[in-house]
């Protein structure tokens, strides 16, 4: 059932009050991302061993393409105004929203960076297939130890900042019923 039946028409977002394509396509780009890059962050080590450097290589590219989008969204953001929160999102909402998405923000930013240092202080050079990239830096765990815990340490605090946001979305959704998820909720075509 599409998400729009599920919304009340007395609480369904209008055009005006939904996100445009463009915000729409950053966030659910870089939803995706995540699951395929934190997935690979989490399993990499459960994998053949004979295979671990093509996955955390791959790990590393598509955390490239995080911090990428990641940039382009902020810019998005600041030259395309956000639709206000609807008057029944109610206190709590309003009070939350703005920090816990500042901080997936900066976690978005923070945590390539910090693979970054980890990846190249390993002595791995980003290999994209047709060139590689390679900085000649030789291994060390003096710095890539800490960096490597430090990486996973703010992955998962963004993944916990990741299930409150879903939770809150799925709270406003089924218990407020204020059509706060449907803002960003592709609209289906009419026939």
């Amino acid at each position: 059932m599409p998400l729009q039946q599920l919304t009340p028409a007395s609480h369904t977002p209008t055009a005006a009050a939904r996100y445009g394509g463009g915000a729409m396509f950053f966030h659910w780009a870089i939803v995706f991302l995540v699951v395929i890059v934190g997935g690979i962050g989490l399993l990499h080590d459960s994998f053949p061993e004979d295979t671990h450097e093509f996955w955390i290589n791959l790990h590393a590219i598509i955390g490239l393409l995080v911090l990428g989008l990641g940039l382009a969204r902020v810019w998005w953001r600041v030259t395309h105004k956000s639709p206000a929160l609807p008057r029944e999102s109610g206190e709590l909402s309003r009070r939350f929203a703005f920090p816990v998405h500042l901080l997936m923000y900066v976690l978005l930013f923070v945590i390539p960076v910090v693979g970054i240092v980890t990846f190249i202080w390993h002595g791995r050079a980003f290999d994209f297939g047709l060139f590689r990239v390679d900085f000649g830096v030789h291994k060390n765990r003096a710095i890539f130890h800490p960096t490597e815990d430090l990486h996973s340490w703010l992955a998962y605090s963004l993944f916990a900042l990741i299930g409150l946001h879903v939770l809150a979305a799925l709270w406003h959704h089924f218990y407020r019923r204020d059509g706060l998820l449907a803002r960003m909720w592709p609209a289906p075509r009419d026939s």
